[in-house]
């Protein structure tokens, strides 16, 4: 398995009572298939992973590799703050038929280089399935370095990293680190146009959960080399990328796809997106709207 192109972040959507809502799971999942989105993560951050309790986290995944699988890879976010939960939780994830897992750097304790190199070879080597390293040190505290990736993209079960420091240097330093066997992903939407023109395989997004057409169609102009095309994209969907930092993720992702009849609200301790900036929500989703239809249009020609 290689991974590349448009993956998507999946949001979990929940009930108005909390509950998580599988039949709205099940459109956000065929909403991705039909728009031609690549792979999918499930119970990443932006599908507040740390909210869900384990028989919900092997519902929605089993649910996921159902409608899924055999069609693009279904990768499971199965980074803890401890590596024995780690690799447990990668064996779950493999139990429930995953392709792959997408293992963050653990959040909260702040490993040294050499804590992370002994973290992410134990899973990899116990976990039972491919791992892709994820390096987010805004939300957990931690920096994995290139020459410590470097380290892990020579093990046989580690398969690509995504990473999300925005920074041009970093995507630089990893880029050589790309071949056959390991790929290179952003992990930052505003930024990704920029790190595919470098040589990224793709992007593991938070707006493709909204933009699902839009992101294949920017991510199959810029590996081919249509920067002209790709950059056209990519600025219609800025005002999108602002909104969706404006909070913190998946706040603003989730009240999109509410407004869009997807789900209803989050888990404490987050909290449903500011009145402040209900109107913008909604002239957004209008735009979202009018791109997907006229790039579905586009693709269809």
């Amino acid at each position: 398995m290689r991974l590349s192109g448009s993956i998507t972040a999946l949001a979990t959507p929940f009930t108005a009572a909390g509950d998580i809502d599988f039949p709205a799971w099940e459109r956000l999942l065929q909403a991705q298939l039909a728009a031609g989105t690549q792979a999918v993560v499930v119970a990443g951050s932006t599908g507040e992973a740390a909210a869900l309790f384990d028989d919900e986290y092997e519902r929605l995944l089993r649910r996921a590799v159902d409608i899924c699988g055999g069609r693009i890879p279904v990768l499971a976010g199965t980074g803890q703050s401890n590596t024995a939960k780690t690799v447990q939780a990668t064996q779950r994830a493999a139990r429930c038929g995953a392709d792959a897992a997408l293992v963050v750097t653990p959040p909260y304790v702040r490993p040294t280089q050499a804590g992370l190199l002994a973290h992410f070879r134990a899973v990899a080597d116990d976990g039972g399935l491919p791992v892709v390293l994820y390096n987010v040190p805004g939300r957990t505290g931690c920096d994995m370095l290139p020459d410590t990736t470097g380290e892990l993209s020579l093990h046989a079960n580690i398969i690509g990293i995504k990473e999300a420091r925005a920074e041009e240097e970093r995507m630089q330093a990893l880029l050589p680190l790309r071949r056959e066997e390991f790929v290179v992903l952003s992990g930052d939407d505003p930024t990704a146009l920029r790190a595919m023109r470098a040589g990224a395989d793709g992007v593991i997004s938070v707006a493709s959960n909204v933009v699902p057409r839009s992101f294949r169609l920017l991510c199959d102009a810029a590996r081919s080399g249509d920067f002209a095309r790709a950059e056209a994209i990519d600025a219609q969907l800025v005002e999108l990328y602002h909104f969706l930092g404006i909070e913190p993720n998946p706040i603003p992702v989730k009240a999109l796809l509410a407004l869009d009849g997807i789900g209803h609200g989050l888990r404490l301790p987050l909290q449903p997106l500011s009145s402040a900036h209900t109107a913008q929500a909604e002239r957004l989703l209008a735009l979202v709207h009018r791109l997907e239809h006229a790039h579905g249009r586009s693709d269809a020609a």
